[in-house]
């Protein structure tokens, strides 16, 4: 059994394990020594719902009013405030955040798709995923007085560049 981190056998993927101190507590990474590099990364996931509710969303016709805009609001607000809702995310200056609310009337319901690109000493996939995850939230609250069974579904990082550990594609 693992007592403490320190007990984690090494592997690639905890080889540095470096939100870790020495006694294996949490720790905000020194990326100061870091390259700056321009990184992007892109999340998705999905808001599934009644048939009805994605009429009504479609049509613009929810009792709340525009939830496409409010929910694509959102998620580019979360993605710049992504360091202050999760402890060790360093605060970077985003250049772009992009989000997209794209109807699936086969699900039915939304795919979220989120792009954050900077130009820094660490990655953005946190940001990207914290767009993702607000915006679904948000499409939610502005849809449930029609349907409070939504279903927020398969919130994942698609892909990510830049930086020392290159490149990522989901294949999933």
């Amino acid at each position: 059994m693992i007592q403490n981190f320190s007990d984690i056998p090494a592997s690639p993927a905890n080889q540095a394990l470096t939100h870790l101190d020495s006694q294996g507590q949490a720790q905000m990474v020194d990326v100061s020594t870091k390259q700056q590099t321009v990184r992007e990364a892109i999340a998705v996931g999905q808001v599934r719902m009644l048939p009805a509710t994605f009429t009504a969303i479609a049509a613009g016709n929810a009792p709340k009013g525009d939830v496409l805009g409010t929910a694509r609001l959102a998620g580019i607000m979360a993605a710049k405030q992504t360091a202050q809702l999760i402890p060790l995310c360093h605060p970077l200056p985003l250049h772009k955040v992009e989000v997209q609310l794209l109807p699936e009337p086969t699900l039915p319901g939304y795919r979220i798709e989120a792009t954050v690109r900077t130009k820094a000493e660490t990655g953005v996939e946190m940001e990207a995923l914290t767009a993702v995850s607000i915006a679904a939230l948000t499409l939610y609250d502005m849809a449930k007085a029609l349907d409070k069974s939504m279903q927020i579904e398969n919130i994942h990082l698609l892909s990510k560049t830049g930086g020392k550990t290159g490149d990522y594609q989901f294949e999933g």
